[in-house]
């Protein structure tokens, strides 16, 4: 499947998924707007929010517990560049048995480098969650994907 072909699915998913979780009162054009201003700022660098829950983390100090999500929210707006940039790995089983759907099951997994992203922000959200955004240069994500077709060229050739 050709990147294109790709980002106006991915496109096409986002718009969706907000779609549902917006107001009626938003355009087409102003949703498609809001959509790809998420995924790509005014320079055209990749920008990726992360978030985690303070409570459920594993200490007895609120301190802690504030630093912890902070650290959890930033690995999974690190998980979210990684998405962008090399999509995810999707592994899915169907079963159908008498013309009747017995079994599915999805499994994503993403692997890969990220480096070069900074910190755009950190923000509590609530009382109980914190949003970190990060954001990658579109040069470093250019470069992240040559390597990465690289070493795919190079491991299939041996």
């Amino acid at each position: 499947m050709n990147r294109s072909i790709f980002k106006r699915l991915k496109i096409t998913f986002l718009s969706a998924v907000v779609m549902l979780s917006a107001s009626c009162a938003m355009t087409t054009e102003e949703y498609n707007a809001a959509v790809v201003e998420t995924l790509v700022n005014a320079q055209g660098n990749i920008v990726a929010t992360g978030y985690a829950v303070i409570s459920v983390q594993p200490h007895d100090n609120p301190a802690q517990q504030r630093l912890l999500s902070i650290r959890a929210s930033k690995l999974d707006a690190y998980r979210s560049l990684m998405e962008q940039v090399y999509g995810q790995y999707l592994d899915v089983n169907t079963t159908v048995g008498q013309l009747v759907l017995e079994s599915d099951t999805f499994r994503a997994r993403v692997q890969g480098v990220i480096y070069g992203a900074y910190l755009v922000s950190i923000t509590p959200v609530g009382d109980d969650t914190y949003e970190v955004t990060m954001s990658l240069d579109r040069g470093i994500v250019s470069d992240l994907r040559t390597l990465y077709l690289e070493q795919m060229t190079s491991h299939s050739g041996a």
